[in-house]
């Protein structure tokens, strides 16, 4: 859909986000209530959270996993591959 660099720009960015909700979601596993984790939790939480947090509306917890980040990543795949398609 959209060419040259301002696609690859784009998915550059929707890529780091995606890790960012990775590691978001790996960190909700450990303690992250003090020290530097606290605070790499606190930012990834203020740029992922309400993104992920469109997803828990809809998608329940099953068997006390959240699936809401996987499926917000695999969203922003499907808009990255549509921008290079």
């Amino acid at each position: 859909m959209i060419r040259g660099s301002l696609a690859t720009v784009l998915v550059q960015l929707i890529n780091l986000y995606g890790i960012m909700i990775f590691v978001w979601a790996i960190f909700s596993w450990f303690d992250h209530s003090r020290g530097i984790l606290a605070e790499i939790y606190r930012v990834l939480d203020t740029l992922v959270g309400p993104f992920v947090g469109l997803f828990k509306r809809f998608i329940p917890s099953t068997g006390g996993i959240d699936f809401s980040p996987f499926i917000a990543i695999l969203l922003l795949q499907l808009v990255s591959r549509l921008l290079i398609s």
